[in-house]
């Protein structure tokens, strides 16, 4: 009680203090970098990372993009090709005129090389940059770039790619927020007694949002995944933190003398439910963070963070905020439009058995589809942005008119005999899927003398420690064909060098396919491992965690499977992130009616009126909050030209829905199947009754 009294008579000081943070929480959040580059949370010690950090450092350049021009005569092609070399950030721009001057034909070039540059009415121009590929100045002279060349440049590749990402996720980002709140808003308004409590809800989760957000600074970056979802995460999850406060304190007005003693008992009510809840859902984004690939450490530890000050929040802030509007709040009271849920209760306990029969004809298909969902995953970044999307245009053309759907870069020892290199390079076009490799002996061996070449083009292709050449593919990034071209070609580069990198997108990618899939039964275990041993401890048993838990899973394959059966190929981060936060998140509907079922065997009742009452009591509330996730969820999902966004943000709607149903249906049927195993394996049935002499009633 004591906690409660404190909260209550220092409301005011709580009020100005949380409005004073406001203003570090909004400066932190503006200053917090947003990185939109998926392919730098791989580890840092594989191939292709270090490869990339040799580029950087030996040959100062970082990132690399084709730029294709249209309809241009050479000399206009030139004249661009000098402005872009002055753009900031841009390092070296390379095309035919490094090797010839532009007014000698193009004809007199090889056969390869002149279709490595030339297609029909287009040429293109590769272009190095000297800051990383989602740096920030290489986004700057993406954007100066295009601006110089007007319509008729296309720029590809992963800098391209992020800019157009960051600039799509900056229009839409405020979009999400607002849609997440009033859709949750409209939500609660119905199905809560009250008109105004929803905003004041949002007044409070909002206060925690901005906090979570400005604390962001102080991790350096975080990913744009967390920054678009973040806000509306944490407002779908610890909405339920809020109702409980609610619920707890308007039972407590009518025990209580007045609103002050009423509200402090209701905090100190609320901390035990409200922790006992949050700690699953943490549970489920801290195990997020063991991902190898550390984009989900970056989503974990700030949604994790996100629940504990939602925490905070709901016991300090929302208090302070209801009491100082509590008059208004009595005279805002209506009827909940959620039914008397006596009835429904009865009829699902009566026919459990039919229950029972649907989760286990459901569970088989909705596995397989679960299974088959996970395999049909698509990695390839660019296949989550709009087609009228500039890079997406851009690659598009680049396929079509040049046959080019990756590029490799091979860096081997400068040491290495030129003749190695080049009987390497020869043995790399024979590959197939692959077009051509390009590198010094190959631009040596047919044109010119070494001495001669120009010092533009030696500078990218040769260090004191590195020689690099590209190598053009076919196949385009993360599919099959591509993957298996790497491995061949990374078993030529390693005979010829055993220090050898195959670095680029393409190569990136196949170690995020392989490095995820890994996680993906990593985050899984460790996720139901944890919220296993919760459940045991709260619940003091050790057959309700695997009824629980396998209620929930049961959903979570109903939920991915339908991907599968409905043909949609999700983001390969959608079945990690979501088998966590839809366990983590709404294995709380199934403890909120495991805990009352417990009290009413505690009390004496026999199973049938222990789990109709439990059910009969739970149907509002696992409503109410299922609700609240899917109206904050569900109109992202609608609205979002992300894919990643709309699928993850999808994923979550139907997964609170789904989870609902299955914890109103299955769950009390399971718990009328097994209430004498739970009984004998659980603390807390049966012993009320013992320590009062009375006749138990039978398990």
């Amino acid at each position: 009680m004591k906690f409660g009294k404190t909260v209550v008579k220092c409301r005011i000081p709580i009020l100005i203090l949380a409005l004073a943070l406001l203003v570090p929480s909004v400066i932190g959040m503006a200053k917090t970098r947003i990185n939109y580059d998926m392919l730098t949370y791989l580890p840092k010690d594989i191939d292709t990372v270090t490869g990339q950090d040799i580029l950087l450092d030996d040959f100062g350049k970082g990132a690399f993009s084709f730029v294709i021009m249209e309809d241009m005569q050479p000399g206009e092609v030139s004249d661009l090709k000098e402005a872009f070399e002055k753009v900031e950030h841009v390092d070296t721009v390379l095309w035919y005129d490094n090797f010839m001057d532009v007014s000698v034909p193009m004809g007199f070039l090889p056969e390869k090389y002149y279709d490595a540059f030339n297609s029909g009415n287009a040429t293109m121009l590769a272009v190095f940059f000297d800051t990383s590929t989602s740096a920030d100045g290489t986004m700057e002279a993406i954007g100066e770039i295009r601006r110089l060349a007007g319509k008729q440049c296309f720029v590809s590749g992963m800098s391209a790619m992020v800019t157009d990402l960051k600039d799509l996720c900056e229009k839409e980002e405020p979009l999400y927020v607002g849609l997440a709140v009033l859709l949750a808003c409209a939500a609660m308004m119905l199905f809560m007694n009250n008109w105004i409590i929803p905003f004041v809800f949002l007044v409070s989760i909002g206060m925690s949002i901005l906090l979570n957000l400005g604390t962001n600074y102080f991790l350096g970056e975080i990913p744009y995944l967390t920054k678009a979802l973040a806000a509306v995460l944490q407002l779908a999850v610890t909405m339920d933190y809020s109702i409980f406060l609610w619920h707890s304190y308007e039972e407590q007005n009518e025990v209580c003398a007045d609103h002050k003693e009423a509200m402090a008992e209701a905090i100190n009510k609320t901390i035990t439910s409200v922790v006992g809840s949050s700690v699953t859902t943490v549970a489920g984004f801290i195990a997020l963070c063991f991902m190898s690939y550390t984009l989900g450490l970056d989503l974990g530890m700030v949604m994790a963070k996100g629940v504990v000050l939602g925490v905070i929040g709901c016991v300090t802030t929302l208090p302070a905020i209801i009491l100082a509007l509590d008059k208004l709040l009595q005279k805002t009271k209506h009827k909940s439009l959620i039914p008397d849920t006596g009835r429904l209760a009865g009829l699902i306990t009566k026919r459990f058995a039919v229950f029972v029969a649907l989760f286990f004809i459901i569970l088989v298909p909705a596995f397989i589809g679960y299974d088959k969902t996970n395999k049909e995953v698509y990695y390839d970044l660019g296949d989550s942005l709009p087609e009228e999307m500039e890079y997406v245009i851009a690659n598009s053309k680049l396929q079509e008119k040049f046959g080019v759907g990756a590029t490799h870069m091979v860096l081997v020892d400068a040491g290495l005999p030129a003749r190695e290199v080049g009987n390497m390079i020869a043995e790399m076009e024979k590959v197939e899927g692959v077009k051509y490799a390009l590198g010094m002996e190959s631009v040596v061996g047919s044109l010119i003398p070494e001495e001669f070449i120009p010092e533009s083009v030696s500078n990218v292709l040769k260090s004191d420690k590195w020689e690099l050449f590209l190598v053009n593919s076919e196949y385009k990034t993360a599919g099959d064909e591509v993957n298996a071209q790497i491995d061949e070609l990374n078993t030529i580069l390693k005979r010829y060098d055993a220090s050898g990198m195959l670095i680029g997108e393409a190569p990136c990618t196949k170690d995020l396919i392989e490095i995820t899939d890994k996680d993906f039964q990593v985050v899984n275990a460790i996720s139901i491992i944890a919220i296993f041993i919760i459940i045991a401890l709260v619940e003091k048993s050790i057959t309700l965690p695997i009824i629980l838990v396998s209620v929930i899973e049961f959903s979570i394959f109903i939920n991915l499977g339908l991907a599968h059966y409905t043909g949609v190929s999700l983001p390969f981060i959608a079945p990690i992130c979501i088998s966590t936060i839809q366990l983590g998140a709404t294995v709380d509907y199934a403890i909120l009616m495991t805990t009352r079922y417990k009290s009413e065997r505690y009390e004496g009742k026999d199973k049938k009126t222990a789990v109709g009452n439990a059910l009969r009591v739970s149907i509002p509330s696992i409503v109410v909050s299922a609700m609240g996730l899917f109206s904050a969820t569900f109109g992202v999902a609608i609205y979002s030209d992300v894919d990643i966004i709309s699928s993850l943000c999808s994923l979550m709607a139907r997964g609170a829905v789904v989870s609902m149903f299955s914890v109103i249906l299955v769950l009390p049927a399971m718990f009328m199947v097994f209430d004498k195993v739970i009984c004998a394996t659980s603390i807390g049935f049966h012993e009320k009754k013992k320590k009062e002499g009375k006749e138990l009633q039978p398990c």
